[in-house]
């Protein structure tokens, strides 16, 4: 009997440190990691020299106070630090551009294809 329950204590501890794992794989909304990111997009708004409002309309779907947050955070680090903005290579008007499924996508000065090694002619 007390070999049952021990199993049983040691299974269910295995399954409940897996909860995590279950809930990506149900694919279950995250709500600290949905404000991880918003935060990441934020920070990376205004890394680039992006206005809020722009950060708003090309991240519809992120949470805006933590959107704004992470923006603001990024602000005074980057006003504490006197570091300059890293300019963006993508447009707002790239970015927002609807793609088709079936259309091929154009390659852009920043994709670098990696299964291709490039060889230097002599």
């Amino acid at each position: 009997m007390r070999k049952t329950i021990c199993f049983v204590l040691v299974g269910a501890m295995l399954f409940l440190s897996a909860c995590d794992r279950v809930a990506d794989l149900l694919e279950m909304p995250n709500p600290a990691r949905e404000t991880a990111d918003a935060e990441a997009i934020g920070s990376a708004c205004r890394q680039t020299g992006r206005s809020i409002e722009d950060c708003y309309v090309l991240n519809p779907s992120s949470q805006k106070a933590a959107v704004f947050a992470g923006w603001k955070s990024m602000n005074d680090y980057m006003l504490e630090r006197n570091l300059k903005e890293v300019p963006s290579v993508v447009s707002p008007a790239e970015a927002l551009a609807p793609r088709l499924a079936n259309e091929p996508t154009q390659p852009t000065a920043i994709t670098i294809n990696a299964a291709q090694p490039q060889v230097a002619a002599h």
